[in-house]
């Protein structure tokens, strides 16, 4: 029996879906979901595999100018994986403006498949989606181009056909029963970060990152303790509130999440810590698991 084998890059602006979409094709909670711009910093792999298929999601961060070095890294991992691409799922939805032609020119230069994906269709009517699919196939010929619902699970099964057609044969990369090639550490990790961006306003949560100090299991408890950076006191006193009270909210939000995921129960400690202009700085960015992707 033939073998489908590859990687599939997805793409887009911040708050179009892609997330959402990724955990929808996988059936499972990979990367994290919030209503705010900038939620996905890091590439996140999810791998998706059948009896003669497996096919590699990687999430990449939404497509912005950069104003600071960690928007410069994750810059260049959107690029980085239309070079690793087999095929790209490239995600838009009605009246995008899509500006990012020198994005379409790499698509164009690398020749890959492209699979052009309208989200959020249930928000707009028939004649605006119908105008949307006929733009996308004049700005890149040869590509299929598909209205969806990620949320609502509309049309996916057409997605992942799409992606089949155009994926190379090949042996599988990684074993039938692996989901990811991240740690539990880093999905902890991305999902304090991610209650920090739901509970907290404006540019504070775009100043946070969460590090994981410790891991440890003592049997069906696993006992975490993670630091908060922020870039100023006065940032640190949001997150933690009056006596405390924010800071408690938050973590326990999280705790809950974090037990859903691991399976278990879970003694969470936070502390939160100010360390000065992180975002521009490179060793505080290697620590955080950042760097430039060529």
């Amino acid at each position: 029996m033939d073998h489908k084998a590859g990687f599939v890059s997805i793409i887009g602006y911040p708050n179009t879906g892609k997330s959402t979409l990724m955990n929808s094709l996988l059936g499972e909670r990979l990367s994290i979901v919030s209503p705010k711009a900038q939620t996905t910093r890091h590439r996140i792999v999810g791998i998706l595999s059948g009896e003669d298929f497996q096919i590699v999601y990687s999430d990449t961060p939404g497509m912005i100018r950069p104003h600071y070095l960690l928007q410069q890294y994750m810059v260049s991992a959107v690029f980085a994986a239309l070079d690793d691409a087999d095929v790209i799922l490239l995600v838009t939805e009605v009246s995008e403006p899509f500006a990012e032609e020198q994005i379409l020119a790499k698509i164009r230069e690398n020749r890959t498949p492209v699979v052009v994906v309208v989200n959020k269709i249930d928000l707009s009517d028939e004649e605006a989606v119908k105008r949307e699919l006929g733009r996308w196939q004049e700005r890149i010929p040869g590509s299929e181009v598909i209205p969806i619902s990620a949320l609502h699970k509309f049309n996916l099964g057409r997605v992942l056909d799409s992606i089949l057609d155009r994926l190379p044969e090949g042996p599988a990369y990684y074993p039938k029963d692996e989901l990811t090639d991240r740690s539990e550490r880093f999905f902890v990790s991305e999902i304090i970060r991610e209650k920090l961006l739901l509970q907290y306003k404006d540019e504070v949560p775009y100043s946070c990152e969460v590090h994981v100090n410790t891991f440890t299991a003592e049997g069906q408890l696993i006992k975490i303790q993670a630091d908060i950076y922020v870039e100023r006191e006065s940032q640190k006193a949001i997150i933690l509130g009056h006596e405390g009270g924010a800071i408690k909210k938050m973590g326990t939000a999280a705790r809950r999440e974090i037990e859903g995921f691991l399976g278990k129960k879970v003694f969470l400690e936070l502390w939160v810590k100010v360390e000065k202009n992180w975002r521009e700085d490179k060793k505080m960015l290697r620590r955080f698991g950042y760097q430039p992707e060529d």
